[in-house]
């Protein structure tokens, strides 16, 4: 609802989602018309941060600004 009333106002507005964003949500976010993700622990968890991060940026690939 959000995402269709920015774009009905025709308003140039970035969309963030911050918390609760990690691999089995950020596709959902995406998908209601979210184009900026803050996921602090979903990145830096684990071993792997750069690994992590990565696959968060694939996720959110179909984002637009």
């Amino acid at each position: 609802q959000v995402r269709q009333a920015i774009s009905a106002a025709g308003v140039d507005v970035w969309l963030q989602v911050d918390g609760g964003i990690d691999l089995s949500t950020i596709e959902i976010a995406r998908d209601a018309g979210a184009d900026t993700f803050v996921a602090g622990s979903a990145g830096y968890r684990g071993d792997d941060p750069a690994s992590n991060i990565a696959a968060l940026r694939a996720a959110a690939s179909g984002h637009i600004h």
